[in-house]
């Protein structure tokens, strides 16, 4: 059965929408990982249990939980455990580092964090038991792994809580789903800070219910999830598929081929991905990977698409491949495109406005421009979030006085409604679907004693969408390698915001402004790659 767009007045909590599906299909497959699978009543009782189990470490209605875990069952258990507890989740990306780490757990006042014990060469067990002592709020520390935790009575393992509230019940949390919290997720802003984006219950399951419904996605839909979990487009993957009934099939990390390989394997119909990750799949089945035959949909999202990508996609490998446009801000889906839309709308735009959600192009001056006309898009509806988490003026400068969110992106609606997204307002860098703000960068660039100053900024890739270049102007009689600053950057930054590219000068060109600075560097660097 096709779910429909939600009415106005539908409102579910996170622990509401999954209920239904646990109760109505209690053995049809939820989540399929590695060599198992959990089924929806399967998943409901651990959830249940781990429920109770952070409820008796004194988890209350409104506390915040933080998870970092990879694609594993686990987050799914313990997003809906957070859920059913009346508190709200905190997902965190494991790729982060460990300062980005300590500012999220310390911003949001998390009570209790989830995650790995070690995880792709990193020790978390270790970075976790350091951070108890620096951080007042953090009690408790639950770790999905094997070590023997009995020394430590503030450190939990994740099947031993669970078994704690095995059989057990807690009172229902009263949840309101127009208003109580559900997940606070942390994004770049316009000063390069991140910001924890506050979304309610209504503000994720209506914009998952009505994206899924644009789709046609059903209870017979099994999606493939190589997006992260922690992700604004990875909790709406699997919101999406709670929401239909349907299976989500985990990949722990992505990988083009062993993506290929999962949806030939379990018939997958959906996969939603970055532009990258779709390069990157055409191009493993161009070195002789096997065209999973049962892919029929998905969302390609979170970086600017180009026309000749979409088009190369939905020929050679998913059949209905849907653009879709929204940021964390709007939970995230602000519009998608659909079978019915014509080729050339389905090529050229994002689609149409989700039903409910309006849009407004602004000027300077932040007056509404008429039809046809570009300026910076501005979103309201049941999709919005709530506001920046202990940041109201920052809440108050993205907000207009009549409800509407500044997106910070240029934008046209077109005379029959659809929505053509033209350029950016900011100096973002989307690097693999990751939102990069450069003042982070520079400021960890400048703290070097061998760099005078440094400017970053992105440059357009086939596969990554945008690379990070890093202008590096050296203090006088300085010496330092390109390879000594990735080192150094390493340090304090997450993976994906170390410079892909380094480039030397001995001045920067004269400019008005920093963003004209960057404009200016952006065309001596493409000059250069030309020659």
């Amino acid at each position: 059965m096709t779910p429909a767009e939600p009415s106005q007045n539908s409102t579910l909590s996170v622990a509401d929408l999954f209920a239904r599906q646990a109760e109505s299909s209690p053995h049809a497959p939820c989540i399929q990982a590695g060599d198992g699978s959990w089924s929806y009543s399967r998943v409901a009782a651990q959830a249940r249990a781990l429920a109770v189990g952070l409820h008796n470490l004194g988890v209350e209605p409104g506390d915040r939980v933080a998870v970092q875990l990879p694609n594993w069952p686990e987050f799914v258990i313990s997003a809906l455990a957070v859920a059913e507890a009346g508190a709200v989740l905190v997902p965190i990306s494991p790729n982060c580092s460990a300062r980005e780490l300590r500012f999220m757990l310390r911003n949001s006042e998390a009570a209790v964090a989830i995650s790995a014990e070690d995880w792709d060469g990193v020790d978390y067990l270790q970075r976790f038991e350091n951070l108890l002592t620096r951080l007042p709020d953090l009690q408790y520390v639950v770790t999905v792994g094997e070590e023997d935790l009995w020394y430590d009575d503030r450190i939990f393992q994740f099947e031993d809580l669970i078994a704690t509230g095995r059989g057990r019940e807690i009172p229902p949390a009263e949840v309101d789903p127009q208003r109580d919290p559900c997940a606070i997720l942390y994004t770049s802003g316009t000063t390069g800070a991140p910001k924890g984006v506050v979304l309610t219950h209504d503000n994720l399951v209506r914009t998952a219910l009505a994206t899924a419904g644009r789709m046609g996605l059903d209870s017979d839909d099994r999606t493939l999830c190589i997006v992260p979990l922690p992700n604004i487009f990875g909790l709406t993957a699997l919101f999406m598929t709670l929401g239909t009934g349907g299976a989500l099939v985990l990949q722990e990390t992505f990988g083009a081929a062993g993506a290929l390989a999962l949806a030939t394997e379990h018939e997958a119909t959906v996969v939603h991905g970055v532009p990258t990750m779709f390069v990157m799949m055409l191009r493993a089945l161009a070195r002789g990977g096997a065209r999973p035959d049962s892919l029929r949909t998905g969302v390609i999202a979170g970086a600017p698409v180009g026309d000749d990508l979409v088009r190369d996609v939905r020929r050679r490998l998913i059949p209905d491949l849907e653009i879709a446009y929204g940021l964390t801000e709007t939970s995230p889906t602000v519009s998608i495109t659909t079978p019915s839309d014509p080729e050339s709308k389905r090529a050229h735009t994002v689609g149409r406005p989700l039903e409910g959600v309006e849009l407004k192009v602004l000027d300077d001056a932040g007056a509404e421009l008429p039809t046809e006309s570009v300026g910076e898009l501005a979103v309201r509806g049941f999709n919005v979030m709530h506001g920046y988490f202990r940041q109201p003026g920052q809440t108050r400068k993205t907000m207009t006085e009549d409800g509407f969110l500044k997106t910070g992106d240029l934008a046209m609606v077109d005379p029959e409604g659809y929505l053509h997204i033209v350029g950016r307002l900011s100096d973002v860098i989307l690097r693999g679907g990751n939102s990069i703000h450069p003042a982070e960068i520079e400021a960890q660039l400048r703290s070097h004693p061998a760099v005078e100053e440094a400017v970053v900024l992105g440059i357009p890739n086939d596969v990554l969408g945008e690379l990070i270049c890093a202008c590096v102007i050296t203090a006088e009689g300085a010496l330092i390698t390109a390879d000594e600053i990735r080192d150094f950057c390493h340090e304090s930054l997450a993976e994906y915001r170390v410079p892909d590219l380094i480039h030397f000068l001995d001045e920067f060109p004269e400019a008005s402004s920093a963003q004209a600075r960057r404009v200016s560097l952006a065309r001596v660097i493409r000059a250069e790659a030309d020659q």
